[in-house]
């Protein structure tokens, strides 16, 4: 069953952070296939705080998901993405 990959940012606190995060987090995709659906496109929130942007990422697995998240190579990129900015993130179940 596919899962996705959530991630919307709040605030930007250092943007030479996120520069960083933005060279090194499409690196860490390497060996783990995945689809993004959304990257920071046309957006409204309808409900609940703001946000300044969101990405969607569909994975085959929740575990595919996970370890993608998890992985060395990502959790290198997402300390500055940390460092950068508020985020929340979470992983989805899908239907199929």
């Amino acid at each position: 069953m596919s899962a996705y990959l959530i991630f919307m940012r709040e605030r930007t606190i250092d943007q030479a952070e996120m520069d960083i995060y933005s060279i090194l987090a499409p690196a860490s995709a390497v060996g783990h296939p995945m689809d993004v659906l959304a990257r920071y496109g046309r957006f409204e929130v309808l409900e609940g705080d703001p946000i300044e942007g969101s990405v969607v990422i569909r994975f085959e697995t929740y575990a595919a998901a996970k370890a993608y998240y998890d992985s060395p190579d990502y959790q290198a990129a997402a300390a500055h993405r940390h460092a950068g900015s508020d985020y929340r993130c979470f992983i989805v179940e899908g239907v199929d």
